[in-house]
């Protein structure tokens, strides 16, 4: 794997619009709290940029 990203759910799903939860599962983030190793791809930050108010960028890693 070449740049990684790790990603934080800060957020609830609860009260949103289905496209934002189906985004969070797109993530693999579906619990308060959980992070994520993730590739760092332009469609990954599109998700994240889509939702930033649910997630949060803890570390990037090189």
């Amino acid at each position: 794997m070449g740049k990684t990203i790790i990603v934080k759910q800060i957020g609830s799903p609860i009260r949103r619009p289905e496209k934002q939860r189906q985004t969070l599962i797109g993530l693999g983030l579906n619990k308060m709290h959980k992070t994520r190793e993730l590739e760092d791809t332009p469609s990954v930050r599109g998700m994240v940029n889509k939702i930033p108010h649910l997630v949060k960028i803890i570390e990037e890693r090189g």
